[in-house]
């Protein structure tokens, strides 16, 4: 009889697990609300920015790109609106390898901010948790090249959808201690498509505005879209579903190792 209760005690007493994860909580809410509300800001002064942005080319495109740097990299624009600016201010020649670097870079920056504020605790959350440590580990793995190609490929693939959250992708692939350089391939190759049609898409008008971008994005954008998104869900749903059945073969066959 007694048994249950010092279980139950045991349970209620133990944190929960927003309590466990500390700040990778409130940084996931932070990265969710803040690029589209401050979004609104960068739309309202576009035309005074893109102005001295297409005035000072050099300084312009140097100031921008660390702007988008830094900007994406705490989470405090959308990038989308960010890597129209480049084409819109400086064509697509120019407005799409700086939009590269400013993604590249601002994912950088996220990822070591998020790395360090998360530490252990996400990774300490999974453990308690075998089915979702068995996901991590399918689709982060370290050191053998086939591992590292793998998640490179699943990186990219999570990045490219365009509705796929910049930030709060950035939070959890450090959180889970994605390695450093796999993030940054994957991060590179996965957003070169999208980064790609929202600098032609800036450079295609003439008034840098919410309603003048929506109408210059061609038809066939969110269609393609939604299929992407099905598709990176799709294909990391199947990747967790045969890791956790691994787990469950791995784990029958260790208990029935013995009475053998």
């Amino acid at each position: 009889m007694s048994e249950p209760e010092t279980n139950t005690t045991e349970t209620s007493s133990k944190p929960s697990v927003l309590k466990r994860l500390g700040l990778a909580g409130p940084m996931a809410i932070g990265a969710l609300a803040l690029p589209p509300l401050s979004g609104i800001l960068l739309i309202t002064y576009m035309r005074t920015v893109s102005t001295w942005l297409q005035t000072h080319p050099a300084q312009g495109l140097a100031l921008y790109t660390v702007a988008f740097i830094v900007l994406a990299g705490l989470a405090l624009l959308p990038t989308y609106a960010q890597a129209a600016l480049g084409g819109f201010a400086f064509g697509v020649a120019l407005g799409l390898p700086a939009a590269l670097v400013g993604f590249a870079g601002g994912a950088m920056l996220g990822y070591a901010i998020c790395r360090r504020a998360s530490g252990e605790r996400v990774v300490d959350v999974l453990k308690d948790h075998p089915k979702w440590l068995a996901v991590r580990d399918a689709l982060v793995k370290d050191h053998e090249s086939r591992s590292f190609l793998k998640t490179v490929g699943m990186v990219a693939l999570l990045r490219c959808p365009p509705n796929s959250p910049f930030a709060l992708t950035n939070l959890v692939m450090a959180s889970v201690k994605v390695p450093a350089l796999p993030f940054f391939l994957g991060t590179l190759i996965g957003m070169a498509p999208r980064t790609a049609i929202a600098v032609v898409i800036g450079a295609t008008v003439e008034n840098f505005t919410r309603d003048d971008l929506d109408k210059a994005a061609p038809g066939w954008v969110w269609p393609v879209g939604i299929a992407v998104s099905l598709v990176v869900f799709g294909t990391a749903a199947w990747i967790g579903h045969r890791a956790i059945e691994r787990m469950q073969r791995e784990h029958a066959s260790g208990t029935s190792a013995p009475s053998a």
